[in-house]
C-alpha cells in the first residue's frame, strides 16, 4: 500500500506539472537528459501501451468468468467451456468499444455513474459478507481467530514465506494499476493541473484502503483456501462467496461485483484509447499512426484508436484456449508493464532533474524526493518478484511456468530492436509545450512554442521572477 501510494503521488505531481493525454510518455520526454528524450518516451510509451492494451481484456476476461460462474451456481449441470468464456469476453469487449466511441460528455456521465456505483457497492459488500457469513452452520466460529489471520501464511508456493507474501502482491498491483487514467484524460477535463492529480491520489488511496478492508473481511471469513482456488467454478471470488454464505446472498454479491467489473473494463478501454491516440499523434505506430490518430468528426473522440485496441484485445483473449497459465499472463503483463511505465518518469525526475523540476499547483513539496526514492525502490523490488513461478525445481513445467518475463520482455526487446534499426531515425518524441520545459536544460531557450524536448542551446537557471514571467508568457502563447 505504501509503495503503490508513493508511485501514485509521484505520478500525480508530474500530472500537475504537465497535464496531457500523453501522460507518462510525455513526461519522460520532457524530463529526460538532453538527447535522450525520444528514447525515454519510446520505452515509456510502449511499456505503458502494453499495460493499457491488456487492461480491458484482462478485466473483461475476469468479468466473463464471474458471469459464467454465476450461471454454474444457478445450474450445477452447466460447465463453462473455454469457447464460452472467449465469446462472452469478445461480446463485452465490443460493448465497451461502442461506449468508448461515444462523445466525451456521454462517456463522462457513464464513468460518473460507474464510479459512484463502485464505491457504494464496495461498502455494501464489505458489510454484507461478515453479516451474512454462515460459518457457524458448518461447525466453525463466526470468524477466523485473529491469531490465525495474522499469524498463519498459506503455503501456496515453493518459495520462503517472505517471498511468497511479495508474490501475492500481483493481485493488488494489477487491481491498483489503473489510477493513471486521470492523467490520460486530463486534456478532456477543466482545471486539469489540480483535478487530475487529485483524482490519481484519491483513486489509489481510497481504492487501497477499501481493498485492504475487503481483504481483511475475506481473511476472517474464508474456510478452505485450497478448495476456493481449485473449485470447478473456475472463479475464486465466486467460489469463496459460495463457501461462506447462502447461495442467494452469494449471487447477490456476485452480481454487484459483475456490475463493478463492467464499469472498470469500460474505464480501462477509454484510458487505453486515449493513450493510443496520443502515441499515434507522435507517429509511434509507424504507417498505422495516420489512421489511428484520426478523430471522429461526429463524436470528437478517437474512435479509430478505440477499435484498434478492441481488435488487439480480442486477439489477446485467444490465450484463453492456452489454459489458465497462458491467459494469466495478461494479468501479469498489465501489472509489470504499467508499473515500469509509471516509474520511468519518476526515476528521471528524481535522479536526473532534481531541484530543476518545475512543479504544478499540486505538488509534494519537500517530500517529493523521498517519495520518489520509495516509489523507485518499490518497483525495482516487485518487478522481478512478479516474474517468479509458483513452483521450483523438478515441479516446474511448461504449464506451470510464469511466462510474464517472456510475454512482456519479448515485445519490449523487439521494440528496442526496432528503435536501434529504424525508429531512432524518425521518432523525435512528443511535441513539448514551452511551459513544460525543465529550466536549466538544453533546448529551453524560451524562443519557440514547441520543441522535440531533446536538443537545442543551453541556458542558465532563471530566478523566480523571470520564471513567473516566462510562465505567464507561455500560458498566453498556449
Amino acid at each position: 500500500m505504501v509503495g503503490i501510494q508513493c508511485v501514485a503521488m509521484g505520478m500525480a505531481e508530474l500530472c500537475s506539472s504537465m497535464p496531457t493525454s500523453g501522460g507518462l510518455y510525455y513526461a519522460s520526454a520532457v524530463l529526460a537528459p538532453p538527447g535522450w528524450g525520444p528514447l525515454a518516451a519510446w520505452v515509456t510509451g510502449w511499456s505503458n501501451w502494453l499495460a493499457q492494451v491488456t487492461g480491458a481484456p484482462s478485466v473483461d476476461y475476469a468479468l466473463s468468468a464471474m458471469i459464467l460462474a454465476a450461471a454454474s451456481i444457478n445450474n450445477p449441470n452447466y460447465i463453462p467451456q473455454d469457447w464460452h468464456t472467449w465469446l462472452l469476453t469478445t461480446l463485452i469487449m465490443l460493448i465497451h468499444g461502442c461506449i468508448s466511441s461515444m462523445p466525451t460528455k456521454w462517456i463522462a456521465n457513464f464513468n460518473s455513474v460507474g464510479s459512484t456505483f463502485n464505491i457504494i457497492a464496495l461498502f455494501i459488500v464489505v458489510i454484507m459478507i461478515p453479516a451474512a457469513a454462515d460459518r457457524e452452520t458448518q461447525g466453525l466460529p463466526r470468524f477466523t481467530p485473529s491469531s490465525q489471520v495474522w499469524g498463519d501464511i498459506y503455503d501456496g508456493t515453493d518459495f520462503p514465506p517472505g517471498v511468497a507474501i511479495l508474490m501475492t502482491f500481483i493481485a493488488v498491483i494489477w487491481t491498483m494499476s489503473g489510477y493513471d487514467a486521470p492523467f490520460h484524460l486530463s486534456e478532456e477535463c477543466s482545471n486539469a493541473n489540480i483535478a487530475s492529480p487529485r483524482a490519481i491520489v484519491l483513486t489509489s488511496g481510497v481504492g487501497g484502503i477499501m481493498g485492504w478492508f475487503l481483504q481483511l473481511v475475506v481473511a476472517y471469513t474464508v474456510i478452505d483456501i485450497p478448495s476456493v482456488i481449485d473449485s470447478d467454478l473456475g472463479q475464486p471470488w465466486a467460489s469463496y462467496l459460495i463457501q461462506v454464505m447462502p447461495q442467494k446472498t452469494a449471487l447477490a454479491i456476485l452480481a454487484l461485483t459483475i456490475m463493478c467489473a463492467f464499469s472498470m473494463g469500460q474505464g480501462c478501454m477509454v484510458a487505453a484509447s486515449r493513450v493510443t491516440y496520443a502515441y499515434a499523434r507522435d507517429d509511434c505506430f509507424g504507417p498505422l499512426s495516420k489512421v489511428i490518430k484520426t478523430v471522429n468528426q461526429r463524436t470528437y473522440t478517437p474512435v479509430n484508436a478505440v477499435w484498434y485496441n478492441t481488435f488487439i484485445g480480442i486477439c489477446l483473449t485467444l490465450l484463453i484456449f492456452g489454459g489458465t497459465v497462458a491467459i494469466g499472463a495478461i494479468f501479469s503483463i498489465a501489472a509489470v508493464a504499467a508499473f515500469v511505465a509509471f516509474t520511468i518518469p519518476i526515476f528521471i525526475r528524481v535522479f536526473f532533474v532534481g531541484n530543476r523540476f518545475r512543479p504544478g499547483p499540486w505538488n509534494l513539496g519537500r517530500f517529493s524526493m523521498p517519495i520518489g526514492y520509495v516509489a523507485c525502490g518499490f518497483v525495482a523490488l516487485m518487478v522481478p518478484i512478479l516474474c517468479l513461478p509458483s513452483v521450483t525445481g523438478s515441479d516446474l513445467s511448461v504449464s506451470l511456468m510464469n511466462w510474464t518475463c517472456l510475454v512482456y520482455g519479448g515485445p519490449m526487446f523487439g521494440i528496442m530492436i526496432w528503435w536501434v534499426v529504424d525508429a531512432r531515425k524518425w521518432f523525435k518524441g512528443p511535441k513539448v509545450n514551452i511551459q513544460h520545459q525543465m529550466l536549466g536544460r538544453e533546448g529551453n531557450d524560451g524562443g519557440q512554442g514547441e520543441s522535440s524536448g531533446s536538443g537545442g542551446s543551453s541556458e542558465t537557471s532563471l530566478n523566480k521572477n523571470t520564471r513567473s514571467t516566462d510562465d505567464a508568457k507561455a500560458a498566453e502563447m498556449a
